[in-house]
Formats: C-alpha cells, sequence, structure tokens
C-alpha cells in the first residue's frame, strides 16, 4: 500500500484507517523508521491550563517544561473534548469521544460505560510494554480505571507533616475545594513530590523492555497545596487579576452556572490575588517534579530512546468571566498546554499552531510506536506528521462539550473562531471572533454582519468531525482562515 500524506490524511478522517489498518501502516512506518520500540513517560497534569514561561506567561516560572520545549515541539492549539477531568480522561484514554464514551461527569465510573475496552496503557502492555502508573491517569483507581492496564500502579500519599502550615478557604467555606496551603515540609511531603521520587527510582532500575510510565500529577488542581518556598516565590502584589473589558455582560446559567459563580462574584481583589499566587505556586511545585523525571532520564541515558509528552487535562480559568474553574466551553476551560518531545523526529524549539483535539493522542502514540491491534473505532487522526513539521496544514476546527444538568452545550472551534450551541441551538447560540476578542466575551451571534459566518461554523458542528483544513494556497477564499490573537 502507497499514500500520499495527503491522501492518508483523508482516508483518516474519512475513518477508512482509524482501525487495523492504520495500526499496519503505522506498524510498518515505525519499524522502517525507528527499529528500536521508544519507551514512553505519559504525563497528564490535573487543572493545567498554558499558564507556563514557555507558553508566554510573564510571571510564571516553569523552567523545566519550558526546556521540554526547546527539545521538542509545543502545541499551541491542543484542546480537551471535554473540560472535566472523568469525561477527558475516559475520551483520551479511549480514543472515544465523549458522546461515544457516554461519561459526562466524574461520578460516572470508567467500567460502568467502558468495561473490556482497550484503552491506551492496555494496548502498550500487549504490545510487550512494562506499564507503570503513578498517580492520577484516569479520574481514579478501581471501577473509575481499567484494571487490565497496568502491570504495576501507586497513588503515593504525602505526609502530615504536608497537611500543616498557612493558609485559608477564599470562600469561606462556601466551597470546600476553594483553599491554599503554604504547606511545611519539602517536597516529598506531598502526593506529587512522592509520584516524583518513585518515577525516578523506576527509571533507576534495569528495564528488560520498553516502558509506558504514566504519571499523573495532581498539582495544580485544588486545594491549592505546595511547600511553602513556591508561595514565596509570587509577592502578591505581582499576581494581577485579569482585566474585564468594559460592556462585558454575563451570559446566562448555561455558560457559567450561577450557583458557583455567584460566590465567585464575592471576590475581593485579596481573594483574587491569593487564588492567582496558589495556582501559580502550585503549578512551579509541579514543575519541579517533572524536572526531577527529566533529570532521571538524562542519569539513566534514557534520553535518546525515550518519547516524553506532557499535558494538561483540561484548561482552566483564573478570573476570566468572572470564573475560577473549568466546566465550559469558552477556550479558557478546554485549551491546554502540550509538549511532546520524540527523538530523532521532533525539530529541537519548534511551535506548532495547529489544531490538535485529546481524542488524537491515542492514534498517534499508536503511530509513533508502531502498536498493532488498536481498536477499530478510534475518532481521532495521528498527528504524527505535525511532529516532523509543525507548519503542515492540518484540521480544520476542534470540538468541545459540556453538559448541564440534561442540557448539552457544542462547541466548534478554528483558528479564529468559536460557535456554541446550547440544545442544538434550541437554548443559545454564541459566536466569537479571536482576532479581535481572544477572551471571548462579546458574544457576536446576533449581529447581521456575521450570518456567513454562524452558517458556515454551524454546518462545520454538525457536519462531523476530522475535517482536514486545505492548504493556503487552495482556501484563500474562505472567510473562517486566519490565525488566532
Amino acid at each position: 500500500m502507497s499514500l500520499s500524506r495527503r491522501d492518508f490524511l483523508k482516508a483518516s478522517a474519512s475513518g477508512i484507517f482509524l482501525g487495523p489498518a492504520a495500526g499496519m501502516l503505522a506498524q510498518s512506518r515505525s519499524s522502517r523508521d525507528n527499529p528500536k520500540k521508544k519507551n514512553v513517560v505519559f504525563i497528564v497534569v490535573d487543572d493545567l491550563n498554558t499558564t507556563l514561561r514557555c507558553y508566554g506567561h510573564p510571571l510564571v516560572q516553569t523552567p523545566h517544561i519550558d526546556a521540554l520545549a526547546q527539545l521538542g515541539v509545543r502545541f499551541e492549539n491542543a484542546c480537551c473534548n471535554y473540560a472535566v477531568c472523568n469525561p477527558s480522561r475516559s475520551s483520551f484514554l479511549t480514543g472515544l469521544r465523549p458522546d461515544s464514551t457516554g461519561i459526562f461527569d466524574n461520578k460516572t465510573p470508567f467500567n460502568s460505560m467502558l468495561s473490556g475496552r482497550t484503552t491506551l496503557p492496555r494496548l502498550f502492555r500487549e504490545n510487550g510494554y512494562y506499564t507503570k502508573r503513578l498517580g492520577k491517569v484516569f479520574h481514579g483507581s478501581g471501577d473509575y480505571e481499567d484494571g487490565l492496564a497496568w502491570d504495576e500502579k501507586g497513588d503515593p500519599a504525602g505526609t502530615s507533616r504536608g497537611k500543616q502550615g498557612t493558609g485559608r478557604n477564599m470562600t469561606d467555606g462556601a466551597l470546600s475545594w476553594c483553599r491554599w496551603l503554604a504547606a511545611d515540609g519539602d517536597d516529598e511531603d506531598q502526593s506529587d513530590g512522592n509520584i516524583a521520587a518513585q518515577a525516578v527510582n523506576f527509571l533507576k532500575a534495569k528495564h528488560n523492555q520498553p516502558f509506558f510510565l504514566a504519571l499523573g500529577f495532581h498539582k495544580p488542581h485544588d486545594p491549592f497545596i505546595a511547600p511553602a518556598r513556591y508561595f514565596a516565590l509570587y509577592p502578591l502584589e505581582d499576581c494581577a487579576p485579569p482585566k474585564i473589558p468594559q460592556g462585558w455582560e454575563p451570559l446566562d446559567c448555561l455558560s457559567l452556572p450561577c450557583g458557583t459563580k455567584a460566590i465567585f462574584d464575592k471576590f475581593d481583589d485579596q481573594d483574587k490575588r491569593e487564588f492567582l499566587r496558589a495556582y501559580y505556586a502550585c503549578t512551579t511545585f509541579m514543575d519541579a517534579q517533572i524536572g526531577k523525571v527529566v533529570q532521571a532520564l538524562r542519569n539513566n541515558n534514557l534520553m535518546d530512546d525515550t518519547l516524553i509528552m506532557i499535558f494538561g487535562d483540561h484548561g482552566y480559568h483564573l478570573g476570566e468571566h468572572g470564573w475560577w474553574n473549568k466546566v465550559t466551553v469558552f477556550e479558557r476551560s478546554h485549551r491546554s498546554a502540550l509538549v511532546m518531545v520524540v527523538p530523532r523526529e521532533t525539530p529541537a524549539g519548534s511551535t506548532c499552531h495547529e489544531i490538535v483535539e485529546f481524542v488524537d493522542f491515542f492514534p498517534t502514540l499508536v503511530d509513533l510506536c508502531g502498536l498493532s491491534g488498536a481498536p477499530a473505532d478510534l475518532e481521532g487522526i495521528s498527528f504524527r506528521a505535525l511532529l516532523n513539521d509543525p507548519a503542515a496544514p492540518w484540521k480544520e476546527a476542534g470540538y468541545i462539550q459540556v453538559k448541564r444538568e440534561s442540557i448539552f452545550g457544542r462547541a466548534v472551534h478554528t483558528q479564529r473562531w468559536r460557535y456554541v450551541e446550547w440544545d442544538q441551538g434550541k437554548r443559545g447560540i454564541e459566536l466569537y471572533d479571536h482576532d479581535t476578542d481572544p477572551r471571548e466575551y462579546f458574544n457576536l451571534a446576533d449581529n447581521p454582519d456575521y450570518t456567513g459566518q454562524l452558517e458556515y461554523l454551524k454546518n462545520l458542528l454538525h457536519s462531523g468531525q476530522n475535517r482536514l483544513r486545505e492548504p493556503k494556497s487552495a482556501s484563500d477564499d474562505n472567510p473562517m482562515r486566519g490565525k488566532r490573537v
């Protein structure tokens, strides 16, 4: 079988190569280009958005992730498909979109919907990899994860000392999770510090087979707890809350749950700055743990044979729209950091502006690692081509959804536009232009000047996923084309 890259992408988009043929094609190419199986360090970080120095944040210190971005590819437009932990993880670990997994909240156990499904780590195990989990990779253990995925797993805890320190609840107890603690002790008095320590020990050991090491770091997820020295890096006067533009009026309770929003509306300037400081401190703490893992890879001569992938399970609002959480269809809720280092493939220090979705992770790793036996119904496509050429034309759009009780909000976003329907448009429509409104404050859906954009994006939302963007020369007259601000 001989296919051009473009023909392969079109076939993938139509579903032709989403099953065994895709696995055979990926395997043959991988075995030709990389005869030795790559190890994989798969790092998922809870509630991590793009508040990192390598993504342009002027204050947050993330030297270790920044250094990895200089070795590989940093993705500017990586988006989850559901901005809640369990739905997102269940999706990217199965290669299915949330509508296919049927998991839309944090209370539905993975095995109640997907028992028997071949997950990404299970597929690595079936292909001769030693699979080890430390921390939160699926949404939890037991019924919340694939029990056949791991040769070894652990949930390292912190110490009692790490639960002491100085802190407070920023909502006077109204939201139990909304608290910070500048903790006593050091890194290994926290769960994430022990995850890193155990990962380092694993990497020191002799390995008789390739490994898939999955690390699930908890921070910066709430409650915002990290050793006090990380809080000391961020004086409150430097932690400036985002400015809400004049003329903005909040949307209805579908866009932002009104009960929790009413609590956030009581935040004063001190509360906001403390929230930001705590999120920043936890992010830098997490980055330090990643640094220990990477150093262990170097010390044990594993860097040249190990694929490293770091991402957040979804994005996170830090005061935009007056919201301090996730669970929205705004960009801030679904866009996350994604950095990949693939030996002998990724051009060092590259940035990719093309849209990739988390549902694409499964087929991409199948492709990169030459795995066989992948499920026939994977709903993403491999973006390996972007790791070789980050400027290659790619997906036209990404898709995200959220559920408010029985009502779904579904969004499609391109590099310039975001279009949202609530209850298939019956409960509301939103349209945002990132060229003029990158934080999505002003809904253009009722503006007659944007009728063409509305219709185009509506069709794009309802036409299905994996539609590929044409090269620039073939789409100069496309009103949707344009880079995001």
